[in-house]
């Protein structure tokens, strides 16, 4: 985090917007972080809060509506051919299908927030066929309101950021054994279960 302050202070609102688009459309970049970031300089009043949440909901909705044509003109040959350069493997691709398909139009406001989907909403949104009208609905309310979110968070955040981030990195070791820790009991109850009441054929 306090790298992409660094990187925000830098390049300003045309970074901030660049970041946000190219990762909408499919290309992986730290989106999230840098609008959290571009707040956080607004909360400490080096940019307009204001400026920074209507730079970052053009460039998530723009760069969403490039993705879904790109999706919608290529097809599903086209991600299968090129996804690996962007990390998105057939198996990613069909997960990300199979969300999309399942829950629809809501999955465009869903996936904003869930990284990993949320760079290839758009396209496989189009490649899927959903009609344009209804996706770009959705995709107006997903963009303002995940931009609304962390730009909230970050803006609060101001002065405090650095001690947060400070924070975060001297407790992340421990979350990490803890969420472990919990994952292996979690399978070794399951497995232990499994064992119990196996399933009858």
């Amino acid at each position: 985090m306090l790298d992409m302050l660094g990187a925000v202070d830098r390049f300003g609102y045309a970074g901030i917007g660049t970041i946000v688009f190219i990762e909408s459309f499919g290309v992986p970049a730290p989106g999230e972080t840098v609008i959290i970031a571009g707040a956080a300089y607004a909360g400490r009043g080096h940019f307009n809060i204001f400026a920074v949440a209507l730079i970052a909901f053009l460039a998530a909705a723009g760069g969403d509506t490039l993705g879904y044509w790109i999706g919608r003109r290529g097809g599903r040959p086209l991600l299968l051919r090129f996804g690996r350069y962007v990390r998105l493997t057939p198996p990613r691709l069909e997960k990300v299908e199979s969300f999309m398909s399942r829950h629809g139009p809501k999955m465009v406001i869903v996936a904003r927030f869930i990284e990993g989907l949320r760079q290839f909403n758009g396209v496989v949104a189009g490649s899927t066929q959903m009609p344009f009208r209804k996706f770009l609905l959705w995709n107006l309310l997903g963009a303002l309101l995940w931009v609304g979110c962390w730009s909230t968070a970050g803006y609060f955040a101001g002065n405090h950021l650095d001690q947060i981030a400070a924070t975060i990195s001297h407790y992340v070791v421990a979350a990490v054994a803890i969420a472990a820790a919990a994952l292996a009991t979690y399978f070794w109850l399951r497995h232990r279960r499994h064992r119990r009441h196996p399933v009858e054929s």
